[in-house]
């Protein structure tokens, strides 16, 4: 079997500061230090860990390896796990294999067993739906499929001849005291046929040779990231870079040519003597000056967006930190799991901060019901969101349900590291006592809005704020979805950085320049809508979520879908909140300056 299966169609062959990133790196590093590191000498044991099965297109339903009737071993005992590795549905147990360091196994028996009709019906319905299983072997990770079955028409089983493979011969490199790769290769004739309703008499075997190899310890993980590293993927994603920066450029142009050539115009007509500015009548944005400071409606719920956008927006920072460190290398199980859950934890003052501050300069007055709302506003619907897929997750059996304690683990953290922090972080918002200062005095009354054409409503701005960040991402979102949803490994964070910055930049852009037009039409509330215009790219990332479910995915069941399209809305809605910042907070700096620019009486 391949060290990397491929995402594809076909079915595939039967192969704050530095205290915070260093408690993160200790968090997300130590996960493989106990095993990986280690040295050994001939005939040492070596830990050799079961994980689990599951459907080959399903990578969220997954069952425990030893729930299908394999051989148990002498000890069931289960490896201790970190939050990330439960979060990640991992539940290793001791392997029945004994593959001692450099001794090589002639093929043996671990157990002979007669499948009962029941077992056997378990093999064939797994091998059908093409269940793979993971193991780990000095922390290195084993893939292997179940069996094979000699035709494609998986629902007509009928006429199906259906192969369970009973034996399996382990092959490993290791270079003088140390193990650089293992991987399983399966022996054609060591195939038992489950295809009738019958007792089956099967010999569980392995065999196991070990080879030496000229690779050093410190380049065994290399590997994994090759396929990147070859040169079409690197054009593609070079490609995809340079798409985007086009985009940024033809963004920035039209900025430069042609909307500050107008605001050019302006300030020339605004800014005329006295006696000229007597003759002429006020128009355009300039018409709006007494109400373009004027606070949006729903201040609350505003402060809060803008306040969580900025915790995701930090937390994303964090996160690409550590990526471009080497945290994230290719099977540090659970590692960016656990920095998520810590980051959002230790990053929840900023939400505070950020909410209460801004909350009090457009003069709120409730700043505790703020502060709730701002806990809630991302974490809430990622709750419930959690408890719908963990109870599917319990309906089904699968690892992807989390264990009581691990529950109780988050709900402590939320407790008694999220909560005190999003208060402490809201009081010193509440006393920061900054002002709004707006460059114009705000009148007594609002001032009607014109009836505006469809093209200049709010899902219309949406639609056209949203597809050009859209593009300038969509090339690499595949390789993200085919790593997080499928067996691809993403290791090009260089790059994803990258196309993120631009992603920010061209957010940034084409909400101020919509922004404008939208105060030149004398449309005076562009607070939400510049919220609302930055973060629909996050609809457009959950409308890619359906495409790639349907065309470049072989997904399938109800715990499948439901897990996929529930947890990419809540990243998506994720990105909507802090693409939406972004939005925000680049229009009120363009908008600041531009009536900073010109006399309002």
């Amino acid at each position: 079997m391949q060290s990397i299966i491929p995402m594809g169609k076909s079915k595939p062959s039967s192969c704050f500061g530095g205290a915070i990133l260093i408690f993160l790196c200790c968090c997300t590093s130590h996960v493989t230090s106990d095993a990986s590191d280690h040295r050994y000498k001939e005939g040492d044991s070596v830990p050799f860990y079961a994980n689990k099965v599951g459907p080959f297109h399903n990578p969220s339903e997954t069952y425990r390896y030893f729930d299908l009737p394999f051989c148990l071993p002498a000890n069931m005992e289960e490896k201790r796990e970190d939050l990330g590795e439960i979060l990640n549905g991992d539940r290793l147990v001791v392997s029945p294999y004994k593959m001692d360091f450099q001794i090589n196994r002639e093929p043996e028996s671990i157990c002979s067993k007669r499948l009962t009709r029941k077992e056997v019906a378990q093999f064939r319905a797994a091998v059908l739906k093409d269940y793979f299983f993971t193991m780990y072997y000095d922390d290195l990770p084993i893939w292997g499929f179940l069996g094979k079955f000699d035709t494609e028409d998986q629902d007509d089983t009928s006429a199906t001849k259906v192969y369970l493979f009973n034996h399996l011969q382990f092959e490993i490199l290791y270079n003088k005291d140390r193990i650089i790769d293992v991987f399983i290769r399966n022996d054609p004739n060591g195939v038992v046929d489950i295809t009738g309703d019958r007792e089956v008499d099967v010999d569980f075997t392995y065999s196991a040779k070990w080879t030496p190899t000229d690779i050093t310890f410190d380049k065994r993980l290399e590997k994994y990231s090759q396929t990147f590293l070859l040169f079409s993927h690197l054009e593609i994603h070079w490609f995809s870079i340079f798409n985007s920066c086009v985009i940024v450029l033809l963004l920035t142009g039209f900025l430069a040519t042609i909307l500050m050539r107008v605001l050019k115009n302006d300030f020339v007509k605004f800014t005329h003597d006295e006696e000229a500015m007597d003759d002429q009548e006020e128009s355009g944005w300039k018409l709006v000056h007494g109400d373009v400071f004027r606070y949006p409606r729903y201040k609350s719920l505003f402060a809060a967006a803008l306040g969580t956008g900025s915790q995701l927006f930090t937390l994303a920072i964090f996160i690409f930190m550590l990526a471009l460190v080497g945290v994230f290398y290719p099977y540090n199980r659970g590692a960016l799991f656990t920095a998520l859950v810590v980051i959002y934890a230790l990053t929840s003052g900023i939400a505070g901060y950020s909410a209460a501050s801004f909350y009090y300069m457009i003069e709120g007055k409730n700043w505790v019901r703020n502060l709730v709302l701002t806990g809630s506003l991302f974490s809430g619907p990622l709750f419930l969101t959690f408890c719908f897929l963990n109870t599917v997750a319990l309906a089904y059996k699968s690892t992807a349900a989390l264990p009581f304690g691990t529950i109780v683990v988050i709900f402590l953290i939320w407790t008694l590291v999220t909560s005190p922090l999003l208060v402490l972080g809201g009081i010193a918002g509440k006393n920061s006592r900054s002002e709004f200062q707006a460059p114009c005095r705000t009148t007594k009354y609002p001032r009607e809005i014109p009836q505006l054409p469809w093209y200049r409503r709010t899902v219309a701005q949406m639609a056209m704020a949203g597809f050009l960040p859209f593009s300038a991402i969509y090339i690499e979102l595949y390789y993200i979805f085919a790593s997080v949803w499928g067996h691809q490994i993403y290791t090009v964070y260089s790059i994803l950085f990258i196309v993120f910055i631009i992603l920010l930049i061209v957010t940034a852009f084409i909400t101020v320049a919509l922004t404008y037009f939208q105060l030149a039409a004398e449309d005076h509330e562009w607070w939400w809508r510049s919220f609302l215009c930055g973060g629909s790219t996050g609809l457009f990332i959950y409308g890619y979520c359906m495409y790639f479910y349907h065309a470049r995915s072989d997904m399938y069941g109800f715990m499948q879908t439901s897990f996929f399209f529930g947890y990419m809305a809540c990243i998506c809605y994720g990105f909507f909140l802090m693409l939406g910042t972004v939005g925000f907070r680049a229009s009120l700096i363009f908008v600041r300056h531009m009536y900073h620019s010109i006399k309002c009486e």
